[in-house]
């Protein structure tokens, strides 16, 4: 165990706060895995036959999924059906314990099992409920099916990615729901900072995954709104700076540089052996460099082309300019600032020994955090907290097991 993980066990800055994941693919799992992360105590519900379809996705090794492992990393299991009335009883029940509920339910649906909000804060006022849907509880879209690909279409992220003559261009990994779940974790802290440091009390915290998109993708609807302006694709290029774009080097890599700070554009300029044009009127604002791309992109281009990928690194560093070789999965892992500051982490896994993972997302010096275990199987601690916890007797969760109420 490493310092940080010692300095984190039992005392990150959510130790000793409740919450209910009772979500699936991917934003509201990835919120509980931020908050689990920091030291919630995560109890993850799943459908007691099919678990949560996020054991679905991604590869697996001998039949056990690796992306379960990390998505549900620090989260106990249990598998409760909402819909059969003993088992929306026992989520009542688990709910006057916890902080937080995370769902991502359709709207209504919780209300229809019995166990909307109103019922939810009757047994537990200072509950937090989180909700995340595609496009929120209410407005003419509330009741149609959300997923991330909905939210980068509408959002402006498909429209504004890929190349100028080419099609739109949506994302090949989940970054709406991401987007999200990042989002969804601050607004539960939000809630419970109300909570407990100003007096409050419990809440429902309405989050669609097209708002935090929206918010990332830039202000593209002010610029509508005040000049009637709409962005276009661009490539890898930008409208605010150049020379910004992916170049290849002579050994066949691949690169990226950017210049949104002047005295950076400088330095880069000064390198690829063109600093006549530094003294141009229109180099001295970003948005003038954009306007000739393709002057400054032949220029950079045509200096990283004749150097190796390790050339161009080298000698970007040494002048003070900015660049990054783009990374697959594999280069991250071997990379050795991502090795020296723990950015992927080894960890023991139950089923396939150590593994390597995404380490807790931020650094606190105090309270840091932890993986304090991997994504366990379904139910595997369902007598733990309906037994133990609650009281239910092993008869009665017998009954349940065979209704398939319970797993």
């Amino acid at each position: 165990m490493t310092e940080r993980e010692n300095r984190a066990d039992g005392h990150g800055p959510l130790h000793g706060i409740r919450v209910l994941d009772v979500s699936t693919i991917l934003a509201g799992p990835l919120c509980c895995q931020l908050l689990g992360d920091y030291g919630a105590d995560v109890v993850k519900i799943e459908h007691p036959v099919a678990g949560d379809s996020m054991r679905g996705h991604g590869e697996a090794k001998d039949g056990v999924p690796l992306w379960w492992k990390e998505i549900s990393r620090n989260k106990r299991t249990v598998g409760l059906s909402l819909s059969d009335p003993d088992g929306a009883d026992l989520f009542l029940r688990l709910a006057a314990t916890a902080d937080v509920v995370v769902e991502n339910f359709r709207p209504g649906t919780l209300e229809r099992w019995g166990v909307g909000p109103d019922r939810l804060h009757e047994v537990n006022p200072g509950l937090v409920i989180v909700r995340i849907t595609g496009f929120g509880q209410t407005g003419p879209y509330a009741a149609r099916p959300g997923f991330g690909t909905l939210a980068e279409a509408m959002s402006g992220f498909a429209h504004l990615t890929g190349e100028a003559d080419g099609p739109p261009t949506l994302p090949a990994f989940g970054l709406a729901d991401s987007i999200c779940g990042i989002a969804a974790s601050s607004a539960a802290v939000m809630a419970l900072y109300a909570r407990d440091a100003r007096g409050g009390r419990g809440q429902v915290v309405d989050m669609s995954l097209l708002e935090p998109i929206m918010t990332a993708v830039g202000p593209g609807p002010i610029a509508y709104d005040q000049l009637g302006v709409v962005g276009q694709r661009h490539g890898n290029r930008s409208t605010n700076n150049a020379p910004r774009n992916t170049y290849r080097t002579r050994d066949g890599s691949w690169v990226a540089v950017s210049t949104s700070a002047q005295a950076i554009a400088e330095r880069v300029l000064r390198l690829v052996g063109h600093p006549e044009v530094i003294d141009e009127p229109w180099f001295r604002s970003g948005r003038e460099r954009a306007a000739h791309a393709d002057l400054l992109d032949a220029y950079v281009g045509g200096w990283i082309a004749e150097r190796t990928r390790d050339e161009v690194l080298r000698e970007f560093s040494a002048a003070g300019a900015a660049v990054a070789p783009v990374y697959d999965a594999r280069d991250l892992v071997e990379d050795e600032h991502v090795r020296a500051t723990e950015m992927i982490t080894t960890v023991q896994d139950d089923d396939l020994g150590p593994m390597r993972m995404h380490n807790v997302m931020w650094r606190m010096s105090d309270t840091p955090g932890a993986i304090r275990f991997t994504g366990r199987a379904l139910g595997a601690d369902t007598d733990e907290l309906l037994g133990t916890e609650l009281g239910c007797t092993p008869e009665f969760l017998a009954e349940l097991r065979a209704r398939k109420v319970v797993a």
